[in-house]
């Protein structure tokens, strides 16, 4: 028999070095792509002085505006009972919340149609901030998906 290997779970996430915020290094984790993490630094600077300079406010707390216009409250576990799978509305843990919203605010911003990172994310953001955007979409209807079957929440998990 083969022993598996033990991995620690949560692990400590060092703040970056600009901020010395966690929250901050998280989304630099989640941009990063093929472990170019100086790439996704400037991409990430370089967005929080643009948002500067379009809103006229400090460019990190519009981020954080936009961020928590993106967390959902509710989601759907699927649950297999007799025959059927039910969709079983759940609440979101905090930290799924926040994991849940970076990863779709870079998603989204990875198809906008601009031609560099920077100028994509700046206006993903933008939009989610307004309470627009494809990202506060996919998490309206995250909440409509959850909503619509509320009649299954009994079934908790």
């Amino acid at each position: 028999m083969r022993k598996e290997k033990k991995y620690k779970k949560n692990f400590k996430i060092s703040p970056d070095p600009k901020y010395n915020d966690i929250f901050v290094q998280m989304f630099i984790n989640k941009l990063m792509w093929d472990g170019k993490k100086q790439a996704a630094y400037k991409i990430f600077y370089g967005m929080i002085d643009r948002l500067s300079e379009k809103t006229k406010e400090n460019g990190l707390e519009v981020w954080r505006k936009a961020l928590k216009n993106l967390c959902p409250n509710l989601e759907i576990k699927r649950r297999r009972i007799g025959g059927a799978t039910l969709q079983v509305p759940v609440e979101v843990p905090e930290k799924r919340k926040d994991s849940l919203s970076m990863r779709w605010m870079i998603r989204y911003a990875r198809e906008r149609g601009e031609k560099k990172m920077v100028d994509k994310l700046t206006n993903e953001v933008l939009a989610a901030a307004n309470n627009e955007g494809k990202a506060f979409k996919k998490k309206e209807d995250v909440q409509k998906m959850a909503l619509s079957n509320k009649a299954f929440a009994s079934l908790k998990f």
